[in-house]
């Protein structure tokens, strides 16, 4: 990854201070969704790090990995499958649920979304404490598919997401 691409995906990064809440310092992704070259890059990005993986889908989590997700699968010539929150997705699905600071939350995939034995990518904009990536790939391996490794445009070293998802590959593009 060269530092000047790095360096153009990090100048569209807005910092809100005080967002959602007092003291937290919020990376906004919306500019670098608005710059079409800085999502490229983004995206050009997260394929280069997966380069030597095959895989037969790209998972993106509700709800910016969704637009980075589709992206990628388009990409790298896959399929797209979407993991939303509970009570979206109108067929049969699998449900995961995982702790929240306060309190618990879910995911959910269609049951009939991978095929057994198909390898994939979970793709989310940002990892924090990982239990939203840790309850996907739960649900990925409820269809009988496995996780050949997970994708973050940013990681908040200091909550110690990616520890969570070992000892899965996990792919990040800026640290912060």
């Amino acid at each position: 990854m060269s530092e000047a691409r790095l360096q153009l995906l990090r100048q569209r990064i807005r910092e809100v201070p005080d967002f959602p809440k007092q003291g937290i310092l919020f990376r906004d992704i919306t500019p670098l969704l608005a710059d079409v070259e800085a999502l490229r890059t983004a995206i050009q990005l997260m394929a280069e790090a997966l380069d030597a993986e095959s895989v037969q889908a790209v998972v993106g989590i509700e709800s910016r990995g969704f637009m980075f997700g589709a992206a990628l699968a388009d990409k790298l010539g896959v399929g797209f499958v979407p993991v939303r929150k509970p009570g979206k997705l109108p067929a049969a699905t699998y449900r995961a649920e995982y702790d929240l600071e306060y309190g618990s939350d879910a995911v959910e995939i269609h049951q009939d979304a991978l095929r057994p034995g198909d390898r994939v990518v979970v793709v989310d904009d940002l990892i924090a404490t990982g239990g939203t990536a840790q309850a996907t790939a739960d649900l990925v391996r409820q269809c009988g598919a496995e996780v050949a490794a997970f994708v973050f445009l940013i990681h908040l070293v200091a909550l110690q997401g990616i520890e969570k998802l070992a000892p899965t590959r996990v792919i990040t593009i800026l640290d912060y």
